[in-house]
């Protein structure tokens, strides 16, 4: 092999790893290693390959190979570092630390990261071996490390922090080098805080002071570290109570110790160091009452304190109390004999005494004391043996010497001379040594396996000592053993009646549990709380209260328990899964399942969380199931099985992992074969790994060999019942697929045999009973004599048994028993009302016997749930009373279908229908009926192509024919018209409605002469007057298609000869209105009146009528006509939607009321809100509504929203233009800067592009464009951007140059272009403004042209302009124009007034002008001109006043106008000096923010 084939192994097997297909690649190296045996990368990736395949040893010898051949190369290392780490065997821990401290000497020059990665884990390592040393060496480096490369003071503060934590676990274990170095980290990490003072900093300083104080020798460091802290933190009492802590156990009770136990009691008077520090100071004083009273106090809350014992013992000797003086003395006795369990000091002293006093007992006992709590045995024997020797009657010498047997070795502790001799010899030598029948009780109990003996030690042990919890907690453990429960519970009682709050929790929870056990479930809570008060810290406690309020039935307050269990115990699992459970119980199973996957995380395979998992997933699924949802109940039932399987992996032994299987396995009866699709696990098939699909048939059967797999681990009855229940959907879901008769039979007979062998095994129970009659009654079977005996039986053994009721109802109903069903069903519904299926038996009866209440009872189990049986029965009947056209109006058909909502409660549970039965083809049909009522075409659409799929290969034709009319008339509907004719074509046309249809779609699809001569055939079959006329108006139509309107009209004045139909009429009266014939529009509006009243048709009806108004010029009796339905039939929002729509284009006046009638339209239904939006926008336009008059309530916010609803809208594009015009004219006249300008290219943009998208009538187009180019000229005129709107007006002009508007517009531009240089216009400019203005009929043109007069000073010229533009708006019935025309005339005529020309004709104009403004509208800016005009004439008058103060205190009128007045009015009052009047009208300013007239009013009170 070549080094280029050695390269090509080994990258063939690098990407072999890379893809997980070890094997391969071991065989690639292998390969490469029969060349080169040295080969370091191929050791390398064997090594890999061979941990991958779980072969430790291959892994480690070839890595080990890699090591030796290149020991400086990281690869080897990196790997057998991994290995290591991945195994589970404690001996290569050693290993694994060589393998770090190579990694880190290679890492040392290089990657620093990985350097303290590495470092990291050998510290973990070193600390889980309890190697502190070695620990400390590397956390120093490390830190060393970060100290180079200029790490942060915070991050070093954590390293130290750190080291902290790892050396504190056995701080007295460590040796002298280790202590230096945990005291050096609490110092580092002392001064490295920040900030200081903090709470983090203090808690770390009282670790170092409590770390300080286990050293003896560290007394200078403690004391310093002490003042120090008491520097930082002035009110802390710790660091004092330390040092006076160290003063007393020191014995040296200097005038600095007095002082500082002096300040402890003042900082802290409850403070034990600081008490026992003032009993030393009442002994020093001699004071010995004082010093006893306080040493005893301190010591009750520092028993531990030794010093304290000796001045206690002290003080007591000194007012001769030697009794308690001894007991003090035993007491730090006791603690010396403790702490000296390290030390030899004490051991020295014993020998001492031995030499001088070789005879003496006591010193011999002390040896033995010492030697005992040292755990050397032999020597205590010898000690303890040589004491009994000299003082044979002392208990505690035997006492301790049957310990030390006991502790000795197994040999010792079962020899019944060495043992129990000296513990019964103890025994009888103090009968109130408590303590020594605490250990007889132990030996016989754990030795001489004789609990009643064991007990009875225990009881007396416990009877000697109230306070000894071993004694009473054996005492009662083993009562229990022996049954005796009695006197276990006398002992809990009697401890706990004398116990205070929070104190012997062992006797509370002992007792807890044993209410627990014996299903007392609140005294348990009760007792367990209790226990919790002495211990709240203890997980087991709170697990076993979680239990209590379990099985109290208190499942929240249950689970708080066993999460605080699990919180403070996070190994304790059996919480967690207890947790988990509860939260299944209340029906939380996304929570219980994640609970679950928690425990999953921490042990793999815990077979209860399996389980629950399982559970979890099969109740989501039945969930789902019972919402129809059943796609998403697949998914869980694949999850659930999963997990199923996995816990029999576990435990194959359990039944009810076993039936569960089944039960999830059976759940998929009810679900489509199409549907179910499951992966499940091989190891459930008998397969060792990977997965299988299986279909709903497999998946049955699996279900049924997993119940019989339980029935072998545990014959239950319940099971029996499962089984039989499976074979019986098996035989189901045979017979729906028309599968082998036999296999049928002989299921149902399997079936019907497993649920006689449930009944025989338990006849009890009701369920049982109930499912035999179930199978005996189905068709296959048909044993109803059995049927009813279940049933009967089933009810004999559960009175309140709905189901069983029921089932006989269904049982009489099929063999014809109809008054014993309905009987049988009353019964069913008394028991449950809310139980569905009796109502469904109900109305199967109503149906039956012909019953009014049929529909009501179908429709009421739809209400009460979904079912199969009840929404098709619903749907069938909802379906047959829309075909049944007659019976609109009758209160039947409003009731049930109106008023009830039928049709689209009908339509969502035959959508559920269909998804559980996608193989029934009425009810397709069905769906698409009331689907197509709804107005969803596409639902429609393929509801009815399902129909004719199912019934293409059916042998009934006829049904065949008609669901393909259907399909092709939904077809039409969505506009797939071609292959709508291709469904009609490709059946035979007979029928009237089917012809009518291909017409229709011939129609459509614009092929006229097919759909004449198909609508020509549909006439010669057409059977009733009514159809002929329909045709007669469809071919009329299709005439006017082809510009025959004669012909058209022939047509229909044909059906109007005989029976005239409203279709008809409604035809011909738009005829007349699309001709513009007045006439025939009237006429035919009268006719349609005769026969069409009442509210069918009312919105066609009104439409049509105020169309003929329109064309009529009657615009008042357009809206009246709108308002007088509206006030018929108020909750119809199609036609509050048509006024909103009418108002600004008939009755501009009104237009407040056009916008509130939009937003009504739009509360009684939202779907009206894209054009109902865009109509109340306009309105508030019309109505001259703006942001600054209403933030939330404005033209602007409407169309934005309307956009947003239907942004395809082309009109609600121009709409958006004119409101942003209308707030940048608004703020222009606030003289604050527009916000909304640049915008107008865009939206002329946008509203051609929307145009060209949508297919819209050409002229509508072109004025909707025409209409925004002209408002984007304008507005580009109006913001000073001259020479763009010039340029714009030129473009427009080239597309289309005998465009007058646009010429107009141009002329406009160019003329401001004049007009802002205030030169007088020559002559001939004006004269061709004046030609431009003669050939248009525009209102503004003719006022822009008085405008430009005006600026010339021509104000005849001027007048006649105005009066020209009122002409126009009178001849075209513009209300806007008018008022508009004749306001500007009145300012004219003003403005000369105001100039004081002697003339009387204007002032005259002006009251003329503005009289009849005021007869159009109550208009503000009309009484402020008059106003105005009396205060030119007489300036102090009373009636000038009286007209200014209408004008300001009028409310409602704009700001602008009452500001005008209001100026004005100021001068008045103050030229008739009305001070009083003036104060109000300065105060109206302020309120208003008037600037303008507070300023005048400052100079006018200046100059008065």
């Amino acid at each position: 092999m070549s080094n280029k084939e050695v390269k090509a192994a080994l990258k063939s097997a690098r990407e072999a790893i890379r893809n997980k297909e070890y094997k391969e690649a071991l065989k690639h190296c292998k390969a490469v290693l029969k060349q080169e045996k040295n080969n370091y990368n191929a050791w390398v990736f064997i090594g890999l390959a061979a941990a991958e395949l779980e072969q430790p040893d291959q892994a480690k010898g070839a890595y080990k190979k890699a090591i030796e051949l290149e020991p400086n190369q990281l690869l080897a290392w990196q790997g057998l570092a991994n290995l290591y780490e991945k195994s589970n065997q404690t001996d290569v821990k050693g290993d694994l630390a060589d393998v770090y401290k190579k990694l880190l000497e290679l890492y040392g020059s290089g990657d620093k990261q990985k350097w303290c990665d590495v470092c990291n884990k050998l510290v973990e390592l070193y600390h889980q071996e309890k190697k502190y040393l070695e620990v400390a060496e590397t956390w120093q480096k490390l830190i060393t490390i970060k100290r180079e490369e200029g790490a942060e003071k915070a991050e070093l503060h954590q390293l130290w922090k750190r080291m902290i934590q790892l050396l504190a676990d056995s701080a007295q274990s460590q040796d002298n080098k280790t202590l230096q170095m945990l005291l050096n980290a609490f110092e580092e990490a002392v001064n490295s805080a920040d900030p200081v003072p903090s709470e983090d900093h203090q808690n770390l300083y009282k670790d170092f002071i409590q770390c300080l104080s286990k050293f003896p020798h560290e007394t200078t460091k403690l004391e310093k570290a002490c003042d120090d802290m008491i520097a930082l933190y002035p009110t802390v009492s710790y660091p004092l109570e330390v040092l006076c802590l160290h003063f007393i156990e020191s014995g040296v009770v200097s005038e600095e110790a007095l002082h500082r136990f002096s300040k402890l009691l003042e900082m802290d008077s409850s403070s034990s160091p600081g008490i026992i520090g003032f009993g030393i100071k009442c002994l020093q004083e001699k004071k010995y009452e004082e010093a006893v009273k306080s040493l005893t106090e301190g010591l009750k809350k520092a028993s531990q304190c030794l010093g304290a014992w000796h001045y206690l013992a002290e003080a007591q000797m000194k007012i001769h109390k030697h009794r308690n003086a001894v007991l003090s003395c035993n007491q730090g006795n006791c603690l010396l004999i403790e702490r000296a369990s390290a030390d030899d000091i004490f051991l020295q002293i014993s020998q001492e005494l031995l030499l001088s006093h070789p005879d003496l007992a006591e010193a011999h006992a002390l040896e033995g004391f010492i030697h005992y709590s040292q755990k050397k045995y032999e020597q205590a024997e010898r000690s303890f043996q040589n004491a009994i020797e000299r003082r044979a009657g002392t208990a505690e010498y035997h006492q301790y010497l049957g310990l030390t047997y006991w502790f000795m070795s197994d040999e010792t502790k079962k020899d019944k001379g060495k043992t129990l001799t000296h513990f019964l010899k103890a025994a009888k030598l103090d009968s109130y040594l408590g303590s020594v029948f605490c250990y007889l009780g132990n030996y016989y109990r754990d030795i001489a396996g004789d609990k009643s003996r064991a007990r009875g030690c225990y009881k007396k042990a416990f009877e000697l000592d109230g306070t000894d919890e071993e004694s009473g907690t054996a005492a009662v453990d083993l009562s229990v053993e022996l049954g005796d429960m009695d006197t276990a519970l006398s002992i809990l009682n009697e401890v706990t009646e004398k116990a205070n709050a929070g104190t012997v929790k062992w006797a509370w929870l002992h007792r807890g549990l044993y209410y627990l056990r014996t299903g007392q479930p609140s005294q348990a809570v009760a007792d367990l709380q209790a226990a919790l008060r002495a211990d709240p810290k203890d997980s087991n406690c709170w697990e076993s209260l979680g239990e209590a309020y379990f099985g109290r039935g208190s499942y929240a307050t249950a689970l708080k328990a066993f999460k605080k269990a699990s919180e403070l115990n996070p190994e304790l699992v059996y919480s967690i899964y207890r947790a988990a459970a509860v939260e299944q119980i209340l029906g939380k199973h996304e929570n219980a399942i994640a609970t679950y996957q928690e425990i999953l995380k921490k042990t793999e395979e815990y077979v209860p969380a399996l389980k629950g998992l399982g559970e979890c997933y099969l109740m989501l699924a039945k969930s789902a199931l019972d919402k129809y949802l059943d796609r998403k109940a697949v998914d869980y039932i694949e999850q659930a099985l999963e997990f199923f399987t996995r816990a029999t992996k576990h435990r194959p032994d359990i039944s009810s992992l076993w039936k569960l299987l089944g039960d999830t396995c059976t759940s998929v009866h009810v679900i489509s074969p199409a549907k179910v699709n499951v992966q499940v696990l091989g190891l459930l098939l008998g397969k060792n790994e990977g997965k299988q699909m299986l279909k709903k048939n497999e998946l049955l059967r699996l279900g049924g060999r997993c119940y019989g797999r339980a029935l072998k681990l545990m014959p239950l009855p319940n099971i029996w019942c499962d089984l039989g229940i499976n074979y019986y959907r098996q035989a189901e879901h045979l017979t729906a697929v028309d599968a082998d008769m036999n296999e049928i039979s002989e299921l149902l007979e399997k079936s019907l045999q497993c649920l006689k062998k449930a009944v025989r095994l338990d006849s009890k129970n009701h369920l049982y009973w109930n499912a035999l009659g179930v199978v005996a009654s189905c068709s296959a079977i048909g044993n109803y004599a059995l049927a009813q005996h279940s049933f009967i039986k089933s009810v004999q053994a559960e009175q309140i048994n709905v189901v069983a009721w029921t089932n006989l109802g269904v049982l009489y109903l099929v063999t014809g028993n109809i008054e014993q069903a309905h009987e049988a069903f009353k019964v069913a519904q008394s028991l449950e009302p809310s139980y569905l299926l009796c109502w469904i038996g109900q109305a199967l009866i109503a149906e039956t016997v012909g019953s009014y209440d049929t529909m009501d009872l179908f429709r009421h189990t739809t209400e009460l749930s979904m079912h199969t049986e009840g929404a098709k029965g619903y749907a069938h009947w909802v379906c047959s009373t829309l075909q049944d056209k007659d019976n609109r109006n009758t209160e039947v058909y409003l009731y049930n279908i109106v008023q009830m909502n039928a049709i689209p409660a009908a339509q969502v549970v035959m959508t559920k229908y269909t998804e559980r039965n996608p193989d029934d083809a009425s009810t397709f049909t069905m769906l698409g009926y009331l689907s197509e009522y709804m107005d969803l075409k596409r639902q429609a659409k393929d509801a009815y192509e399902r129909a004719a799929s199912l019934l293409k290969n059916s042998e009934d034709t006829e049904k065949y024919n008609i669901a393909m009319q259907n399909y092709g008339r939904s077809l039409c509907a969505i506009g797939e018209c071609d292959k709508a004719i291709e469904v009609y074509t490709s059946i035979p046309l007979t029928d009237f409605d089917g012809i009518v249809g291909v017409a229709l779609a011939y129609f459509k699809k614009g092929l006229l002469q097919e759909s004449i001569k198909a609508y020509e055939k549909a006439l010669s079959v057409a059977e009733s007057e009514q159809d002929k006329a329909h045709i007669l108006t469809a071919l009329a139509i299709i005439e006017y298609k082809q510009n025959k309107v004669d012909a058209a009209k022939t047509l229909l004045f044909k059906c109007s000869l005989k029976e005239p139909s409203t279709e008809s009429l409604k035809v011909l009266c738009t005829l007349g209105l699309v001709k513009q014939d007045v006439t025939l529009a009237t006429a035919a509006l009268k006719e349609l009146l005769k026969h069409e009243k009442g509210k069918d048709g009312i919105y066609e009806r009104c439409l049509i009528a105020s169309g003929v108004y329109a064309l009529q010029g009657r615009n008042v009796a357009v809206q009246r006509e709108v308002s007088k339905a509206i006030h018929s039939n108020p909750d119809n929002p199609a036609l509050w939607s048509l006024l909103s729509r009418l108002v600004p284009l008939y009755t501009l006046q009104k237009s407040k009321g056009g916008a509130m009638a939009g937003n009504i339209a739009h509360a009684l239904d939202s779907s009206y809100g894209k054009e109902v939006l865009l109509n109340v926008a306009v309105n508030q336009l019309a109505a001259g509504c703006h942001m600054l008059k209403d933030q939330r309530e404005n033209p602007l916010k409407n169309i934005q929203k309307a956009i947003h609803l239907c942004p395809d809208n082309p009109a609600a594009w121009a709409v958006l233009m004119a409101a942003c015009h209308t707030e940048n004219t608004v703020v222009c006249l606030n003289n604050t800067q527009p916000k909304r300008t640049g915008l107008e290219m865009t939206l002329v943009s946008t509203i051609s592009a929307k145009t060209r998208e949508n297919n819209l009538p050409r002229n509508y187009i072109q004025t909707l464009e025409d209409w925004s180019l002209c408002q984007a000229i304008t507005s580009l005129e109006e913001t000073g951007r001259i020479s763009e709107a010039e340029a714009l007006c030129t473009k427009g002009l080239k597309s289309c140059p005998e465009h007058p508007a646009l010429f107009l517009l141009l002329r406009q531009v160019q003329c401001k272009q004049l007009l802002q240089t205030h030169k007088e216009l020559p002559d001939t400019i004006l004269e061709e403004l004046r030609k431009t203005v003669m050939t248009s009929s525009s209102v503004a043109a003719w006022q822009w042209l008085a405008k430009v007069y005006q600026s010339q000073g021509m104000m005849v010229g001027a007048e006649m302009c105005y009066r020209k533009s009122l002409q126009l708006a009178s001849q075209q019935g513009s209300w806007s124009g008018k008022l508009s025309s004749l306001l500007r005339l009145a300012m004219l005529a003003l403005e000369i007034c105001m100039a004081n020309v002697p003339n009387e004709h204007w002032p005259s104009l002006v009251q003329e002008a503005t009289t009849e403004a005021l007869k159009l509208s109550p208009c503000p800016l009309a009484s402020l001109l008059q106003a105005l005009l009396q205060y030119n004439r007489k300036m102090g008058a009373r009636e000038t006043r009286r007209m200014l103060e209408r004008v300001v205190y009028q409310p409602g009128n704009p700001e602008s106008i009452v500001s005008v007045a209001r100026w004005y009015l100021l001068q008045h009052l103050y030229a008739k000096d009305d001070y009083e009047l003036i104060d109000v009208l300065v105060e109206n300013a302020k309120a208003n923010g008037d600037v303008r007239a507070l300023e005048l009013n400052k100079k006018l009170s200046s100059s008065a």
